[in-house]
């Protein structure tokens, strides 16, 4: 009985005694951490860095632009009536005032020589009243001075010479309004058939011709004539918005046209509309362009070497240095061993850096390659681009 207890208890007693090893060893091994130095930190990683520079924005581009004429007008008749003449024809040269073309309106001519009978019908009419006037005031002054002497002439009829004389200054007076009224409708009519003659308006080119001699043309008809001035062009370009702030008036701007390669040509900046186009983004600007020997036509295509400049100097930096995240824009810099990073925001480009907006200053180090894998506040070594390995 006493045999089978003791070898029921001895895996018992073995259990235990187990436990209480393992539970010392891990005591010791605690122990012994606790009493060890702690384990020294690898050295800081080495960054490169790069030197934010200071610059004018003074970047070339190319921009598209097409040339059009300074004047560009359709010659119209303002009359009806057949063409009698046309003296030029498409690709004439014009001077301002020259008699392009000429109509025939037979009814014109009648509607001038009817107008002007009516001016001489008023002027008798005119002469007729004054010459009455004129009687009718003697024979009131006569009669004035009669009815001077008692009993020679009656009162009455000093009263009713005097306002025949009133009459006849009234009727005077409207013969020489109808008189004015009838000059001016002549005046009109010798006008209108002046209309007759078209002119040219300035000093160009006949670009189109639609009308020949005995075509019946009027105001509702489409243009005789088309007439540019291309003595001097104007090039509309279109510039991007971040390139507007800077539109110097007076600038001048080279351009080639592909009619003339390798051929530079100039304009200088005279009007910008001061209004961007919402779909382009981008403001029309015009150049004026001296084109006194005819090489340039309106609508060719130009390439115009426009440069971006700013007024004042910003930062640059490498594309490379700039870490765009879901969230936010920045640069990494290292002050004092230690990274921070600084929210810009990107400008334009020139050359191998890019224009930064934000709050750093010339002179600050920057990592080469912004990445947010170099978390802020780290330790670094910062070590200069060229020489960092």
């Amino acid at each position: 009985m006493t045999m089978r207890v003791h070898q029921m208890l001895h895996p018992i007693v073995a259990s235990v005694a187990a436990g209480l090893a393992t539970a010392a060893l891990a005591a010791a091994q605690s122990a012994t951490a606790q009493s060890a130095p702690p384990a020294k930190s690898g050295p800081p990683p080495t960054v490169a860095v790069t030197t934010v520079s200071s610059q004018v924005l003074d970047r070339p581009m190319m921009l598209p632009g097409d040339l059009s004429a300074f004047q560009d007008v359709e010659i119209r008749a303002r009359v009806a009536g057949f063409v009698e003449a046309i003296n030029v024809d498409r690709g004439s040269t014009v001077k301002k005032g020259q008699l392009l073309a000429r109509l025939a309106a037979p009814e014109l001519t009648a509607q001038r020589v009817e107008s002007e009978a009516k001016v001489q019908s008023a002027l008798s009419q005119r002469i007729e009243a004054e010459a009455r006037l004129a009687a009718d005031e003697a024979t009131y002054q006569h009669l004035k001075t009669a009815a001077a002497t008692p009993g020679v002439v009656a009162g009455n009829d000093v009263e009713v010479a005097l306002k025949a004389v009133e009459a006849d200054r009234a009727r005077v007076e409207s013969a020489k309004q109808n008189e004015k009224a009838q000059q001016e409708a002549a005046r009109s009519m010798r006008d209108v058939e002046t209309y007759l003659r078209i002119e040219a308006p300035f000093d160009g080119v006949v670009t189109e011709r639609s009308a020949h001699e005995g075509s019946l043309v009027g105001p509702g008809t489409p243009a005789l004539l088309r007439v540019q001035q291309v003595s001097r062009l104007r090039l509309v370009v279109a510039v991007p918005e971040d390139a507007v702030a800077e539109i110097a008036q007076g600038q001048t701007i080279a351009f080639t046209v592909p009619a003339f390669p390798g051929e530079r040509f100039s304009g200088k900046i005279a009007r910008a509309s001061r209004a961007l186009d919402p779909k382009t983004r981008t403001m029309p600007v015009e150049l004026d362009v001296v084109n006194t020997d005819g090489k340039l036509t309106p609508g060719m295509f130009a390439n115009v070497a426009w440069t971006m400049r700013r007024a004042h100097p910003s930062l640059f930096v490498p594309p490379s240095a700039i870490a765009s995240t879901t969230e936010r824009t920045f640069v990494v810099r290292v002050r004092s061993g230690q990274t921070e990073w600084v929210d810009v925001r990107r400008g334009a480009a020139m050359g191998p850096l890019v224009e930064v907006f934000g709050n750093l200053q010339a002179g600050d180090q920057v990592a080469l390659r912004g990445t947010d894998e170099l978390r802020a506040g780290t330790h670094v070594v910062a070590k200069p681009a060229a020489a960092a390995k």
